[in-house]
């Protein structure tokens, strides 16, 4: 099974994004939290901004949009050419229409659940999406401590993919450690944003490396 390393750019250094992004490289995608001050009580990066880094990331982008009416702004981001665009399950009424959208611009989507929200009215929806995050945090800031009731959730939605056999990678988002990480992918997330862990080691090329060895090696196998 595949292992995922995505790290988040919000806890990078804004003044220097783009040295940044170089010290990332070994990871698989660079993950872009866009939040609007409406849905999560931050305010992070517009489209000018995501525009710009993408043409100096060595990455593509995972886009995780934090923010209302995603229909509105989700296809945009799409057709500049994210990898994955992510929206909130609580922000859409119409998540299947949103992500054929995404989908036929030629982007990946992904629907992502707060601590809160159950899976088991998405879970039918599987085939829709390429990516189900599970939110182990409250979205809206960076740093948060990992919530372990989250992964009852994260199981059920591992069981339901693999009955499925549907390629959906499982991403977890929020306080990913190199031992939060072991926790998740023992209950079946292959994709691992991370933050802070990363881009606070003096090495974040060698802490990405480890946190790859350390999910990898706790990959579920049921």
């Amino acid at each position: 099974m595949v292992t995922r390393i995505n790290p988040s750019i919000l806890a990078a250094d804004f003044a220097n994004l783009e040295r940044d992004l170089g010290r990332i490289r070994t990871a698989d995608l660079v993950h872009v939290d866009i939040m609007d001050n409406h849905f999560v009580p931050n305010l992070t990066f517009g489209p000018p901004v995501v525009d710009r880094l993408a043409q100096v990331s060595p990455l593509p982008f995972d886009l995780h949009l934090m923010i209302e009416n995603p229909e509105r702004w989700a296809p945009g981001y799409a057709e500049a050419g994210a990898f994955s665009v992510t929206f909130h399950a609580e922000t859409t009424t119409n998540p299947v229409g949103l992500a054929r959208k995404l989908r036929s611009i030629g982007a990946r989507a992904g629907i992502a659940l707060k601590p809160g929200t159950a899976i088991e009215p998405y879970l039918e929806l599987l085939p829709e999406f390429d990516q189900v995050l599970v939110m182990t945090v409250e979205p809206g800031f960076g740093g948060q401590s990992f919530m372990p009731s989250t992964m009852r959730k994260l199981r059920t939605l591992s069981d339901a993919v693999k009955k499925s056999g549907l390629d959906v990678w499982l991403q977890v988002d929020g306080g990913i450690t190199e031992d939060t990480i072991v926790i998740a992918a023992e209950a079946g997330a292959n994709t691992f944003v991370a933050g802070s862990s990363v881009f606070n080691a003096a090495d974040p090329a060698k802490q990405i490396a480890l946190l790859r060895a350390a999910a990898t090696e706790h990959q579920h196998a049921h």
